[in-house]
């Protein structure tokens, strides 16, 4: 008798697919996405560090008033007519509520040497709702040695964002750095960059060496000085003051420093007190 049933054919076990050209696509692909991810996060990090600190970063004028000689010197004021001379721009961040705004000595010197009661100093700023606005900028306080100065705007506190104050102490050379200024009057301009060199040693405007100053290649131009370099927290490590330019151009080295902010905080409290009238103190 023959059965019939179910004979159980032997298996046939296939080897997986593979091609090592096809394995170099996806490892190519994922490395390509994951680089795109880690630029769009670092661009994204770059634009919220600005977002935050630039309404803290003022655009300074200094002004030369042709005095109408129908007034007293007392009556002299900002203009907004065709006999303001702007002789110079320059960049400053404010330093707490009150309204002290720093920057550089030498974006504030011809105030700061005037005899004839006719320059003035123009402060734009930007209120909560991110407009601009201007005041009279009263100079506190400076300190050629350090080409620090400290003037006062007379606005209400809760328009103001003063700015994050860092550290100058750790740095490293290699991190990233950002200048935020007003270059050739072009206002809030972001540069980027990293800390290029520590403990250099430029002059100030009185002849004196300024000890400690950080080297960055973040562009600094004219209109920059006295703005914040920070760091990728947004904290103010130094105060833009100087670049190397190529002799006979004008046009910026690439090789920029900045005041370190642990001098500034050392300098900046003692211009604010022994720097100002006691009517306009606080």
């Amino acid at each position: 008798m023959v059965l019939f049933g179910c004979v159980s054919s032997p298996s046939i076990s296939l080897p997986p697919f593979h091609s090592p050209k096809f394995s170099t696509v996806i490892s190519k692909s994922r490395a390509e996405e994951d680089e795109f991810q880690e630029e769009e996060e670092e661009e994204e990090r770059v634009v919220h560090i600005f977002q935050e600190a630039s309404p803290s970063v003022v655009f300074i004028k200094d002004i030369e008033i042709v005095k109408d000689p129908r007034k007293s010197s007392n009556q002299v004021a900002i203009s907004e007519d065709e006999n303001e001379k702007v002789e110079g721009t320059g960049s400053g961040f404010l330093w707490d509520k009150i309204g002290h705004v720093v920057t550089n000595y030498h974006v504030v010197a011809k105030l700061a040497t005037d005899t004839g009661n006719l320059q003035r100093c123009k402060v734009f700023l930007l209120d909560t709702d991110g407009n601009t606005f201007a005041k009279e900028g009263k100079l506190i306080g400076f300190d050629p040695a350090y080409d620090l100065a400290v003037l006062k705007v007379d606005v209400e506190g809760n328009k103001l964002k003063p700015a994050l104050i860092g550290s100058s102490r750790d740095l490293h050379v290699g991190q990233s750095c950002f200048a935020i200024g007003n270059p050739y009057g072009y206002e809030h301009t972001l540069t980027t960059g990293v800390v290029s060199g520590l403990g250099r040693e430029i002059p100030s405007p009185n002849g004196r060496a300024i000890r400690g100053a950080i080297q960055t290649d973040a562009a600094i131009n004219a209109g920059n000085s006295g703005g914040p370099l920070v760091d990728s927290y947004g904290h103010v490590i130094g105060v833009n003051t100087a670049t190397f330019t190529r002799k006979g151009t004008g046009v910026s080295s690439g090789i920029n420093f900045a005041i370190p902010i642990d001098t500034v905080v050392r300098t900046v409290p003692y211009l604010i007190v022994y720097g100002t009238s006691l009517s306009n103190r606080y």
